[in-house]
């Protein structure tokens, strides 16, 4: 998977003028653009959209510096004029195409990235596969932003304007595995981009056959393979850690790759202040 990944970084640098085919680079690698979309993103730490937009902006510095005509570099770089290039430039560097050729910077630089795997086992992955039949997830949905480190304020400020009884009622409900109460996260960015949003449902899991209730929101799961990663420690920072370990450490080993649907968390035993927790991890994937 890493020479997956080194692949498309070189790709992308003999082609920043031109427009990306994420989905056909995907194909030629024998992978799917989301699974090659949330491993950069989770390897790099930014989202493969964004590395495209640093790498062409800090090429074409180079060539606003040299003095070419700012509406050649525009189209070179697939702009259809200078104020749009100017935003885009803007955007990265901080200051104008201008400004940048009147006083040499402030400039940032993206350096071509390379990824490496170092075998270090450092975290233990506690996992096993399994798979479902077409399912529900059933419960209370939000359009919610994505934060990748520390309690989502979003989702806390969700879950506590739910009454006690809710929970309860949701958990009498939950008919299959997962089981318990979960946090479901479903219709990600495939970009992992911090501060897009996403759809997040508190709620539990019922089979086909259940009956759903009218006031309560459904996400319907088409049959599957899913890893399941089990978790112990601080919460959420064990379960954080968990999921960037599974992108540096378990699909690098393993003949597996994410496919598109939920994550999902079922919390298996918790501490009264949440402060620790036991966590099923559930992700969706096929083999690679």
């Amino acid at each position: 998977m890493i020479a997956m990944l080194n692949r498309p970084v070189d790709h992308i640098d003999e082609r920043l003028a031109d427009e990306l085919d994420v989905d056909a680079l995907a194909r030629s690698l024998g992978t799917t653009e989301h699974h090659l979309r949330r491993m950069f993103a989770s390897l790099a730490g930014m989202p493969l959209s964004e590395y495209i937009r640093r790498r062409r902006m800090a090429t074409a510095a180079a060539e606003v510096l040299a003095g070419d005509q700012l509406l050649g570099i525009a189209v070179r770089f697939g702009y259809g004029s200078t104020e749009a290039f100017g935003r885009a430039f803007r955007a990265v560097h901080g200051i104008s195409p201008a400004d940048a050729r009147r006083d040499g910077g402030p400039l940032r630089t993206q350096p071509q990235l390379r990824f490496h795997l170092t075998v270090e086992g450092a975290t233990p992955m506690h996992v096993r596969i399994t798979d479902r039949p077409d399912f529900r997830l059933i419960g209370h949905a939000a359009r919610v932003p994505l934060i990748h480190e520390g309690i989502n304020p979003h989702i806390q400020a969700h879950i506590a304007a739910l009454p006690v009884s809710e929970h309860e009622r949701l958990k009498a409900l939950s008919d299959t595995e997962p089981a318990s109460l979960l946090q479901v996260s479903a219709d990600v960015d495939p970009d992992d981009a911090e501060g897009s949003e996403l759809t997040y449902l508190h709620g539990v899991a019922v089979t086909e056959q259940r009956a759903v209730p009218d006031d309560l929101d459904a996400i319907a799961v088409p049959a599957g393979t899913w890893a399941v990663f089990r978790t112990e420690g601080p919460h959420p920072a064990a379960l954080q850690s968990a999921w960037a370990a599974t992108a540096t450490e378990w699909f690098p080993s393993n003949p597996w790759r994410l496919r598109p649907g939920p994550s999902i968390v079922a919390v298996l035993e918790r501490a009264a202040d949440f402060s620790t927790a036991t966590c099923e991890l559930w992700l969706p994937i096929e083999r690679a």
